[in-house]
């Protein structure tokens, strides 16, 4: 039977089938859980029943189905947590499994660099927190910070608009203020946890194929001249509506421009050369002995996944 993996940060639900050999990434869902939280200091209702019906529509695909959830579920009060995750059980038959930060980055780097050689900078970013890695042959450094992209947007909010108003300096100046960075060095800097390389893909930045190493899952990259002046042009002139008028989850782009600064912030910190976004997130790392107790990567060397 096709399994399902179901992670719920603080604005996307990623959802991944596997059938045993391969991983297919299925359409996801947009849902502001923290941006709503900030303004109710509460999970809203209307999120958890959207939450709750997503699952259970995805019981026509499995039954076999992991849920986990990152970020936001982490800040809860210990009455809300039990109160949420006793209701998810109950209107769902699963239970609600809230990841560490800590492991949500171990499982996440492991599954960006199961092709790396040579030391990268693995950035995982969400709308609220951060991670960021310094990866040689394993973990040399982790850095992490309860701050995500929900978190700048309030800052900032004309982020979201059809051209921005407030310039991108200003936004990397503001993180550099409240952004734990790492201290070594890498050349390359792989963006994780989320859809940069569908955020490339669709936004009009520029990209190319990913010369560096050989990965089915990390086909792109830029030179990181090319990132920040695309970032430049992201934020002055390409319009998000039009974006937002030809994509099927207007929503998901919210927060876009912010991310984009979080990506500079970090390569610039790190001296990197090269950006490679990825749509990686916590599915490699799960999969691999944190869910079901199988060994997959052997497949990937394989060429089957």
């Amino acid at each position: 039977m096709d399994r399902i993996i179901v992670e719920v940060g603080s604005t996307c639900i990623k959802v991944d089938k596997y059938d045993g050999e391969k991983i297919e990434k299925l359409d996801g869902k947009t849902i502001h859980f923290k941006k709503h939280y900030n303004e109710d200091k509460k999970i809203r209702e209307s999120d958890i029943r959207d939450l709750i019906s997503s699952i259970n529509d995805l019981k026509a695909i499995s039954n076999d189905i992991y849920v986990c959830g990152t970020s936001i579920f982490r800040s809860l009060e210990e009455a809300e947590k039990k109160e949420f995750l006793d209701r998810f059980k109950t209107e769902t038959g699963y239970d609600f499994n809230i990841i560490s930060q800590d492991k949500e980055n171990e499982l996440t780097v492991y599954g960006t660099t199961r092709f790396v050689n040579e030391k990268v900078c693995v950035f995982i970013g969400g709308g609220g927190s951060t991670e960021i890695s310094i990866y040689d042959n394993g973990i040399k450094e982790s850095i992490n910070t309860k701050i995500g992209v929900i978190d700048i947007m309030q800052e900032f909010p004309d982020l979201a608009e059809d051209i921005a108003k407030t310039d991108l300096e200003t936004v990397k100046a503001y993180l550099k203020e409240r952004l734990n960075l790492p201290k070594e060095k890498a050349d390359i800097l792989i963006l994780a946890g989320g859809g940069h390389e569908y955020f490339a893909r669709n936004s009009g930045i520029k990209y190319e194929d990913n010369t560096l190493y050989n990965d089915p899952a990390q086909q792109i990259m830029m030179d990181i001249e090319t990132r920040k002046s695309e970032t430049e042009r992201y934020y002055k002139e390409i319009s998000l509506d039009k974006i937002r008028a030809r994509v099927n989850d207007p929503d998901w782009w919210y927060a876009t421009r912010a991310m984009c600064a979080f990506v500079l912030v970090v390569a610039e910190a790190i001296d990197a050369k090269y950006v490679v976004p990825t749509n990686i997130a916590m599915v490699y790392g799960l999969l691999n002995g944190e869910i079901w107790k199988e060994k997959i990567y052997e497949r990937y060397y394989r060429g089957l996944i």
